[in-house]
């Protein structure tokens, strides 16, 4: 993030590179810097003539290079955007000749999702030493909390760790998908709020008492008429509920109980940061830790593996949603 904040200070400063090349596997921050490039670089006036956005499917490399070498129209500059410039990956290598020489009147935009340049290769290390090269990597789960905080701050509002830890559960590591949540959330409270749980439950569409969260937890603690509970009402709610996310959130718990089981320093922050989860959860995954010993768990994990598999349809096909969560808690349970 601070590598992002330095990058837009410096264009506001009027420091604007002639390529900025933006990859990784986290696309947040790459359509946020695209986006700032496209929005801020050149005036209303001159986007008319000067900005052309090209996406990596429709348009070759020579397309690129020859469009980018073009002289603006009555600016200073023109801006070059090309989005979904994975799909070049196969002919990236043709820039090398124009990044070692780029046009200092054109700002060349590369969208490179979900992949990386090898930083070894001639290609990069031209773009580096002429523009910018920022990789966007994904984070880890129990990082996503302190990342909600962060951008909440920014907008004058805060969130109490149950409720970060709820957005991260239920929408995983995505941060456009946090985002989008976020910003519905701004809309309905007033600046200077405190995002709840109950917010969550009431404005993201997350049951209070039926969702997987629910579900983990009952499962940890070994109440069982709290879990089949919470199946029955996933059967009654597929669409809302599909078996395959339930099979893989709830394997994912085990293994990371698994992981738990074979820690020697089991101190909160290092179990944390293995497992990947916020520290607020760590209390439910010490509870399970007594309740699951390791070679049950290591059997649990054998048999969502199968249960996973017919969630699928693959050997399973009269089995409904139904029948498979009893047989993933009868598992769990016996």
């Amino acid at each position: 993030m601070d590598e992002v904040i330095k990058i837009v200070n410096d264009i506001k400063a009027g420091n604007i590179k002639p390529i900025y090349f933006l990859m990784g596997e986290e696309p947040y921050y790459i359509d946020k810097l695209s986006d700032y490039i496209e929005e801020n670089v050149l005036s209303e006036d001159e986007k008319g003539f000067n900005q052309t956005v090209m996406y990596g499917r429709d348009v070759s490399v020579e397309d690129i290079v020859s469009t980018a070498k073009r002289y603006p129209m009555m600016a200073e500059r023109q801006v070059v955007i090309v989005k979904e410039a994975q799909d070049l990956t196969k002919t990236i290598d043709k820039l090398e000749a124009y990044v070692e020489n780029p046009m200092l009147s054109t700002v060349l935009v590369f969208c490179y999702k979900y992949k990386t340049l090898d930083k070894r290769k001639k290609v990069t290390k031209a773009i580096a030493k002429n523009g910018v090269v920022y990789e966007s990597k994904k984070l880890y789960e129990n990082q996503v909390g302190d990342w909600i905080k962060r951008v909440l701050s920014g907008k004058k509002y805060a969130i109490e760790p149950k409720a970060a830890a709820m957005l991260v559960e239920f929408l995983g590591t995505d941060l456009s998908k946090i985002n989008n949540e976020l910003e519905k959330l701004q809309i309905i409270l007033p600046k200077g709020s405190t995002i709840s749980p109950k917010d969550i439950e009431e404005n993201i569409g997350f049951s209070k008492d039926f969702n997987v969260f629910e579900l983990r937890k009952a499962i940890g603690e070994r109440n069982q008429l709290k879990a089949y509970t919470i199946a029955e009402n996933f059967a009654s709610n597929p669409k809302e509920n599909p078996m395959v996310v339930t099979t893989s959130l709830v394997f994912g718990f085990f293994v990371q109980l698994l992981k738990y089981h074979g820690l020697k320093d089991k101190n909160p922050k290092n179990v944390a940061a293995v497992l990947g989860v916020n520290p607020f959860f760590l209390k439910e995954y010490d509870l399970a830790l007594k309740n699951y010993p390791m070679r049950k768990v290591s059997q649990i994990v054998a048999a969502l593996r199968e249960i996973d598999v017919k969630s699928k349809g693959v050997g399973a096909n009269a089995l409904s949603n139904a029948d498979l969560l009893k047989e993933m808690l009868y598992h769990i349970f016996n």
